[in-house]
């Protein structure tokens, strides 16, 4: 992979996965492990929560860091492109998250009141590694307008 170049070479493309889930009475549990339910070692959690009504989040690319994205509480939509192909998600359950390999763009929209959006991360906080403007993620990929 030249994360330089936008050259990403890997056939891993942004994907839901449903996650195990433990039945319990008392309240049901859901397990992520590295290398099992997600391709990758986790370096890192975030979550974001209280977002005003209207407002997105994300809306940048990494160059060689891969996301999985939960909505532990809530939902919302997460809009993934490459730069040509475009998909969307809708995340309403926790026990089921996308996948957002490094080369992809992507937003979170429309949360609902309440909503937390859980992100694992492959790599430690790196503001190098971060695209945030649109054309220069089209560039970086290599993709004329």
């Amino acid at each position: 992979m030249d994360p330089d170049k936008g050259n990403i070479k890997s056939d891993i493309k942004p994907s839901l996965i449903e996650l195990s889930r433990v039945y319990d009475p008392r309240g049901n549990l859901s397990v992520v492990e590295e290398f099992r339910d997600v391709p990758f070692e986790i370096k890192r959690v975030f979550w974001i929560y209280d977002v005003p009504g209207g407002e997105n989040r994300g809306g940048h690319s990494h160059k060689t860091l891969y996301q999985f994205i939960v909505a532990t509480s809530g939902s919302f939509q997460v809009n993934v492109t490459d730069g040509v192909n475009k998909n969307s998600f809708f995340l309403n359950h926790p026990f089921i998250g996308v996948l957002i390999p490094p080369g992809f763009w992507a937003t979170q929209e429309d949360f609902s009141s309440g909503a937390v959006c859980m992100v694992l991360a492959s790599e430690y906080y790196d503001e190098d590694d971060y695209i945030r403007n649109y054309d220069d993620f089209l560039k970086w990929k290599e993709i004329s307008k």
